[in-house]
Order: structure tokens, then C-alpha cells, then sequence
């Protein structure tokens, strides 16, 4: 089985030198009872922190040459995905992405709300049966 990182990121997790816009898609998948699960991923990219780690060159006798002093070179700025997944049985893309994209800009934006309680509430929301009583 695939696990659900790679399901998001398939072709692996990686960092990129630019911020790519968000992507947003939905996969039917089918488990052993031939049931449909919906799943819907919101990716973004977020900045990271570029740590390098300092190494020391090595002489051929195997003690450490002195580094020469260089000039600050600025590390690149990088952005690394994130991704955020709703899995239902219901078959509602655009309930899937305006959900996902609320939880997306409240994160984004730093409103001062909890993103438990409006998780909370996108829970307990009934939607309408289509064609049902207005």
C-alpha cells in the first residue's frame, strides 16, 4: 500500500528554490469492499529555514586543512511542500476545496481564530442531498 505521503507528493518530497502557487486535486480510491473514498489534497509550499551543515576539508594524512576566510555567501531561500487532506466517502470536490482552502488561509494569513474549532464546525456542517428540500 501506498502511504499517504507519497499518495500527496508523488513525485517525492523535495525542496524548491521558488514558491510554486497552490495545487489542489481529488483521488477515488477504492478499498477491499469496493467502497469509493474520496481524498482531496491542498498542497502549498512554505518557507524554510537553509541549514548547512559546515564541513572541513581533510588533507591526505587526515587532519583538517584551515579554511580560507571567504566572503558571506547568502544561502538560498527555499520552500518546501505542505499539504493538507480531507478523506470522505462523498463525492464533493468543491465542498473539499473550499474547506481546505478556508483551513489554507486561516493558516496563511495568521488569523487569530482556532484552527481546531473551524475544523470543528466544517465537521458538523450538514450539505444538502442534491435535488432534496430547499
Amino acid at each position: 500500500p501506498c502511504p499517504l505521503s507519497q499518495f500527496c507528493q508523488p513525485s517525492g518530497w523535495q525542496l524548491f528554490t521558488e514558491r510554486n502557487p497552490p495545487t489542489f486535486f481529488v483521488a477515488v480510491l477504492t478499498d477491499i469492499n469496493s467502497e469509493r473514498h474520496y481524498c482531496a489534497c491542498f498542497t502549498f509550499w512554505e518557507a524554510v529555514e537553509s541549514v548547512q551543515p559546515q564541513s572541513h576539508a581533510r588533507n591526505g594524512e587526515g587532519e583538517e586543512e584551515e579554511e580560507e576566510p571567504s566572503s558571506p555567501v547568502q544561502p538560498a531561500q527555499l520552500f518546501a511542500p505542505k499539504s493538507l487532506v480531507l478523506v470522505s466517502r462523498l463525492d464533493h470536490a468543491e465542498v473539499f476545496r473550499n474547506s481546505l482552502g478556508l483551513i489554507y488561509t486561516i493558516y496563511v494569513d495568521g488569523l487569530s481564530v482556532s484552527l481546531e474549532n473551524v475544523i470543528g464546525n466544517l465537521l458538523t456542517c450538514t450539505i444538502p442531498i442534491t435535488g432534496g428540500a430547499q
